[in-house]
């Protein structure tokens, strides 16, 4: 997978941008309302990653989108076989010059509106499998058909067809979204709203907002993604005998609105909004899927976990992911989603293998979706960076996510080669310099890299984010004093 290869961590992307935005750490930290510790330990790489609300007020204090941080994918895998995906041919599809240009429409005549209904919702069932190369080559043949079904129609047929191209784009949109593309994907909803405007479907406006919410809370608007989501709830409040479906819909747009609010740090709304969402599912008993998106008891209780993770409440996170019902009822993307917030409460409380099993989970639910979600691959990276073993399921893990770039400064091939070649430099520059001074005259035998003297081990040459460490001799535990004696704890053997 070439597209993961060597790429900077979140430290060196933060010290690029505060260096463009001529900020000191003291003044970065000031001005995203954070202690100066944190700045500094992301710089240095002792953290590699950082809770979202962290990140998101580092992304609004350097004046850029939370995934600029991030550092997630930011164009399609390359596949094995068939087409490839294209997020160039997706933009084409959204944006086509020929609109501008008022080119005549394609000549060939559009599939009809059964076709166009059944190409959707396939295309909504590989997204919610997560198969992102396979939506990347379908998505954009699917808007401009449904786009050609909307001209040539008329009537009703017209308006179906801008109803299947209001959801084609609201597709798009989250798959921009997950790609960085975050300027796209609100070009893709608004085209989305326009559609829905036309279509014959009245709940499609108020999917749109959900979407918009999460493409908001993506950006880092965080307050637009509340007021949007809390003012489209307010739209079609429901009352508790009202269909499913708008239940549903209000508490999706309930949810949206608490993911923005507790990154905003106000853990009160997010309680409130959590009790009311959980009212709503209760009244309907069961998980239902509208619109590509579920809701019901189960993912209220996914929700919940994912707040409380948020909140740093890593213990009562894992106390209620063993209570969510139902878990096999979600779509696997919202599966896999839970089992990554079971990860980072385990890592939260240094409990690693729980979190490495959690990952794994995700992986076998989702594993393409893992390769591009940013929050799993921050993870990994992180954890990966605390494993002592060259070789493990964790190292094997971020192989297959393609995070070579990630690595330990002592495991990464590159690295290791700069650290024997410097320390190699270092003790034959040393022994040059005792030789020197004791013998003035006296011709010098240069020695072999790494012939030091018995007794004395090397310490790793790169400290925290790779700094260089000047080099340092460690005695060993048997060693002798200068008195002559042993030293305290002396390792078995050592008079010999």
């Amino acid at each position: 997978m070439e597209l993961f290869h060597e790429e900077p961590g979140i430290g060196e992307r933060i010290a690029r941008l505060r260096a463009r935005r001529k900020l000191t750490q003291e003044g970065l930290a000031e001005r995203a309302g954070l202690c100066v510790d944190i700045v500094r330990k992301l710089e240095q790489g002792v953290r590699r990653t950082a809770r979202l609300t962290t990140l998101n007020a580092l992304a609004r204090a350097l004046d850029v989108e939370p995934s600029a941080l991030v550092g997630q994918p930011v164009t399609f895998e390359v596949r094995s076989e068939g087409d490839q995906p294209s997020v160039l041919a997706l933009r084409q599809a959204i944006s086509p010059v020929s609109d501008l240009l008022g080119d005549d429409p394609d000549p060939e005549d559009p599939p009809g509106i059964a076709a166009l209904q059944a190409s959707l919702r396939s295309t909504e069932r590989i997204r919610r499998d997560g198969r992102m190369g396979e939506i990347g080559v379908l998505l954009p043949q699917l808007i401009r058909d449904a786009k050609a079904a909307a001209r040539a129609g008329t009537g009703a047929e017209a308006a179906a067809a801008h109803s299947v191209l209001a959801e084609a784009y609201q597709v798009a949109a989250t798959t921009l979204t997950a790609l960085g593309k975050e300027d796209a994907a609100f070009t893709a909803l608004e085209r989305s709203m326009a559609a829905a405007a036309e279509g014959d479907d009245p709940h499609l406006q108020t999917v749109g907002f959900s979407s918009l919410a999460w493409i908001l809370t993506k950006q880092g608007r965080l307050a637009d993604a509340e007021r949007v989501a809390l003012s489209a709830a307010e739209r079609i409040e429901p009352g508790f005998r009202s269909p499913p479906a708008e239940l549903a819909l209000w508490g999706i747009l309930l949810l949206r609105a608490a993911t923005a609010a507790v990154r905003l740090e106000r853990h009160d709304t997010v309680r409130d909004l959590l009790n009311l969402a959980s009212a709503a599912a209760a009244t309907i008993g069961t998980d239902r899927l509208d619109y590509a998106t579920p809701f019901g008891p189960t993912n209220v209780g996914v929700a919940k976990v994912n707040f409380l993770v948020e909140m740093e409440q890593s213990t009562e996170a894992l106390r209620a992911s063993r209570t969510v019902p139902e878990l096999q009822a979600l779509p696997p993307t919202w599966r896999a989603r839970f089992h990554v917030d079971r990860a980072l409460a385990f890592a939260d409380l240094h409990k690693d293998d729980g979190a490495l099993q959690a990952l794994l989970t995700a992986e076998r639910t989702a594993p393409e979706w893992m390769r591009y979600h940013s929050t799993s691959r921050r993870l990994v990276a992180d954890l990966r960076h605390r494993e002592r073993r060259r070789t493990s399921p964790l190292t094997e893990l971020a192989d297959r996510l393609g995070l070579d770039g990630w690595d330990r400064a002592s495991h990464h091939p590159r690295k290791v080669a700069q650290h024997v070649t410097v320390r190699a430099a270092a003790c034959c520059l040393a022994w040059a310099r005792r030789r020197t001074r004791r013998s003035p005259g006296r011709p010098l035998r240069h020695p072999r890299p790494l012939d030091l003297p018995r007794r004395q081990t090397l310490l790793p040459l790169h400290g925290p984010g790779g700094r260089l460490r000047r080099p340092v001799r460690r005695r060993c535990r048997g060693a002798a004093t200068r008195d002559g004696g042993r030293a305290a704890g002396a390792c078995p053997g050592s008079d010999r």
